[in-house]
């Protein structure tokens, strides 16, 4: 395989992350590549086992755990997710929803891991699946780990909307930024999806710089706001395991 065809390959596998399930038409687009090269690099990541097809047609395509499980290894043989999901699982279970947890790329957070509530009625994200930081309980709570300047760099851009209740004023950011600086978590009620509410805190490593979030999600209907006083600090605690965890191994 030529360097042009590596580079086009990894075009295509960024852009199967970013906006799957995804298909053909849509992916050349994205990438600025004609659909016979895109339909090439396609086939060969599902060859290798980096991205699967749907059965349907026109065929759409994802990621598959193999390509989430060696990307989730880039932190050396102790990984992140290594660390935190024993600690997900038990909050998963004091918690009962479904807990997430979501790691940086770029100006954004992509869900790594995920552990699902039993409950028929359940918040659900795909693994991979890219996160606003504004707009999501684990996003703002990546931010208040985050020095000053880096949160103004990010508040100054585009904050788009998500939902209709999406934070869009870089004052209201601000804001939920100093309340999870004041009680340890955040709270997010259908900021990133409709009628789903979360409460998140940050990983940070021994410095307290932040490497990530964890989250326990649900339906609004579920988890109301008498609820998250007991919540909360069960999330911030398991970010705060997590991060002794990671400081001690490292």
């Amino acid at each position: 395989m030529t360097t042009t065809s590596v580079v086009s390959a990894f075009r295509v596998l960024e852009a199967v992350a970013e906006h799957q399930p995804v298909g053909l038409s849509e992916l050349a687009r994205a990438v600025e590549l004609p659909k016979s090269t895109t339909q090439r690099c396609l086939l060969t990541l599902q060859e290798i086992g980096w991205l699967r097809g749907s059965d349907t047609s026109p065929t759409r395509w994802g990621l598959t755990f193999r390509a989430l499980a060696v990307c989730g290894r880039g932190g050396g043989q102790e990984s992140l997710r290594d660390v935190a999901v024993p600690v997900m699982n038990e909050l998963q279970l004091a918690t009962t929803e479904t807990v997430h947890l979501a790691a940086p790329d770029g100006d954004h957070l992509v869900l790594v891991e995920r552990i699902d509530t039993s409950h028929r009625l359940r918040a659900f994200l795909a693994l991979g699946e890219y996160i606003a930081l504004h707009a999501s309980a684990t996003g703002v709570a990546y931010l208040s780990a985050c020095s000053d300047a880096q949160v103004e760099e990010y508040v100054s851009g585009p904050l788009e909307p998500q939902t209709p209740d999406t934070m869009t004023d870089a004052e209201q950011v601000w804001a939920a930024v100093r309340r999870v600086r004041e009680i340890g978590y955040s709270t997010n009620v259908g900021g990133l999806s409709a009628g789903i509410s979360s409460l998140g805190a940050p990983i940070v490593d021994s410095r307290g710089a932040p490497l990530a979030a964890v989250s326990a999600s649900g339906p609004s209907s579920r988890m109301v706001p008498e609820r998250f006083g007991d919540l909360g600090p069960m999330v911030a605690e398991a970010a705060e395991r997590i991060s002794r965890e990671l400081a001690g191994r490292r």
